[in-house]
């Protein structure tokens, strides 16, 4: 694989990714379709492309980290997209987004044809993890596709081969089914402290060892408890996660009842205005509560 490596989606996310891979020593070639993600990505030290497809011909692999299915399928379909681009030999696209499943097979198929090899490889750990080099990265794709992106992904994180295209994007809706409840358990549970009186500063560490330790809990009570609300994702991200989460299992005809009370949840929130706070902002939704007499 060339140590240039190709990046579409320059954001929060994207950041991280380049960020890591700069450090790791390689180039980076890049694009987003805002100014703004594109001036900070270049700060970086990322070479800025006018297109997709000019990515694809600078670089070989080129990720993909957007936020949505619709943006996925025009960076590989789209007006400039990959699928115009003169593949290079060996050419291979990671979307590291997370994406309906029907689509990411589809896409994989129009790519195959155009002699491009596919890696559905989602992610879980958000942009600290990223640029620390400790996601989870679940991946489906062809063996040797993966055999060959596989030295680039255990850079950037725990890279699991869970089978062919789509099963990675299957295992993330399971990763999102755990995490995204999580959230709002979370939030409960920071309510239930300090209407108690409870330190909540002290929860954490006090529930490391037991059963109710979670990556969630740890990397969010204490932000919840301090209201830092600064996006490391999108409360927008989440509500569209558990859409897709909910339609997946609907139709395999699963009952996902807590998933259901998340996503209404985060209807609520985003209604409300808070799309663009972080995820954890869920804990508005639920009262402030008096605490009990001592």
């Amino acid at each position: 694989m060339s140590e240039t490596i190709g990046f579409i989606g320059l954001g929060l996310m994207g950041a991280g990714f380049c960020k890591r891979l700069i450090a790791t020593g390689r180039s980076v070639v890049g694009y987003d379709l805002d100014p703004a993600r594109r001036a900070e990505a270049e700060a970086l030290g990322v070479a800025l492309a006018a297109s997709p497809a000019e990515v694809a011909e600078r670089a070989n692999p080129v990720c993909i980290a957007v936020t949505t299915t619709k943006a996925v399928q025009a960076v590989i379909s789209g007006e400039g997209g990959i699928l115009s681009a003169k593949p290079k030999p060996g050419a291979i696209v990671i979307d590291f987004s997370t994406t309906e499943i029907g689509v990411t097979k589809a896409l994989a198929a129009a790519l195959t044809e155009a002699g491009i090899a596919f890696i559905d490889a989602p992610v879980s750990g958000g942009p600290p993890a990223a640029e620390a080099g400790k996601l989870a990265i679940m991946a489906g794709g062809a063996p040797e596709a993966i055999a060959a992106v596989r030295p680039l992904a255990e850079s950037l994180g725990l890279f699991t081969h869970m089978g062919a295209v789509g099963a990675g994007q299957a295992t993330k809706l399971v990763n999102q089914a755990l995490c995204l409840t999580n959230y709002v358990v979370v939030a409960e549970s920071l309510r239930l402290a300090e209407a108690y009186g409870v330190d909540a500063d002290k929860i954490p560490a006090a529930l490391a060892p037991g059963l109710g330790n979670s990556a969630v809990l740890q990397a969010m009570m204490p932000r919840m408890v301090a209201r830092d609300f600064a996006p490391k994702g999108y409360a927008r991200q989440v509500l569209k996660d558990l859409e897709m989460l909910m339609e997946a299992g609907r139709e395999q005809h699963l009952a996902m009842p807590m998933v259901a009370q998340a996503l209404m949840l985060y209807r609520m929130l985003v209604a409300q205005g808070d799309s663009e706070l972080d995820a954890i902002a869920v804990l508005k939704l639920l009262p402030e509560v008096e605490q009990a007499p001592h």
